[in-house]
């Protein structure tokens, strides 16, 4: 009796093949002009429905959109947009935008995916891919909503789901029958490699070789003064000195490398050589320091010395009058 071995690729669920039959169209087109190239694009969408396939059965249905578009603006091909060299449609100026808005435009209308769904695709907050969509929406000079411009990117979007060639249908639909039959299994002879046997030598000789570098390095403590023939061609005996020390002679001068100019020019304090007022504002800054000081305490006046004494102890004038009430001189003379 025979034993059968298992299939290292079972058959996928006839909701995985509806699946990726009802996202063909819109991702070829979304793949398209996220790259700006139709083979960049179909190229990515082959490879993401390659990966899809592998990481559908253990998805719940409800989580496969976002993982499957996830997958597929992950793509390599999908990083880098080539340049379109004389724009004709609305769509060829998807160009200009950034890759991330550009990715939330064509999430939203090409994969036909709400704001919430387009924001977990792309791993963003709500509000931040509300943004990234209202950069790419088309606006006029002056910044106002173009309502026109926008509603004729939709209708360029769409047609080009609809209206996708047959030779490129028949390649898409080719590339995911290919998916969806996953790749052909090994043969016997390639999964188990032939074993070939170790040459009896080669293990001698790394013994040999080891133990010849063990006695060599033994010998280089033992007998410090060993040359060898090698280190007597090089030069290299015990005792001899390779390198000359001779002084310089006398009286020669360097060179000198640059002119005082360019010395005083590449000087690290060079802004302050430049401004004679920074220097004498730097030799009084201990005044300044004092000064502002002074300021900030709120002293504006000076302190009266402490020998002046108070005003209320001063004697009034001579020159001031009589106080009230007394008599003076006129007074009593006229009296009887």
């Amino acid at each position: 009796m025979s034993v059968s071995s298992p299939s290292h690729n079972p058959t996928p669920p006839p909701a995985l093949s509806a699946f990726l039959r009802g996202v063909e169209r819109r991702g070829a087109v979304l793949a398209e002009l996220q790259a700006g190239d139709a083979g960049l694009g179909d190229a990515a969408l082959a490879a993401a429905m390659a990966q899809f396939r592998g990481e559908a059965e253990s998805l719940a249905m409800p989580a496969w959109p976002t993982r499957f578009w996830s997958l597929l603006l992950a793509q390599p091909q999908l990083r880098s947009r080539t340049a379109v060299a004389l724009p004709i449609d609305v769509t060829d100026r998807l160009g200009e935008l950034g890759s991330g808005p550009r990715a939330a435009l064509l999430l939203r209308v090409a994969a036909g995916l709400s704001e919430d769904e387009g924001a977990a695709v792309l791993g963003v907050s709500q509000p931040s891919f509300r943004l990234a969509l209202q950069r790419a929406l088309p606006h006029h000079e002056d910044g106002r909503a173009d309502p026109e411009a926008w509603q004729r990117l939709r209708e360029q979007i769409h047609r080009r789901i609809k209206t996708l060639p047959t030779d490129r249908l028949v390649r898409l639909s080719a590339a995911r029958d290919a998916v969806m039959r996953g790749p052909a299994p090994a043969s016997a002879s390639a999964a188990t490699p032939v074993a070939r046997p170790r040459p009896r030598w080669l293990m001698a000789s790394l013994w040999v070789l080891l133990v010849t570098c063990v006695l060599a390095l033994a010998a280089s403590f033992v007998w410090p003064d060993l040359v060898t023939p090698w280190q007597r061609a090089l030069g290299l005996e015990p005792g001899v000195k390779r390198v000359r020390v001779e002084p310089l002679p006398e009286g020669d001068e360097p060179a000198a490398r640059y002119s005082p100019e360019t010395a005083l020019i590449a000087h690290r304090d060079f802004d302050l050589l430049a401004d004679p007022q920074a220097q004498a504002d730097a030799r009084d800054l201990e005044f300044h320091s004092w000064y502002a000081a002074q300021q900030d305490a709120g002293v504006t006046e000076p302190t009266p010395p402490t020998d002046v004494p108070p005003v209320d102890a001063i004697a009034p004038s001579p020159a001031a009058g009589p106080p009230a009430g007394s008599e003076t001189e006129t007074e009593s003379s006229d009296a009887p």
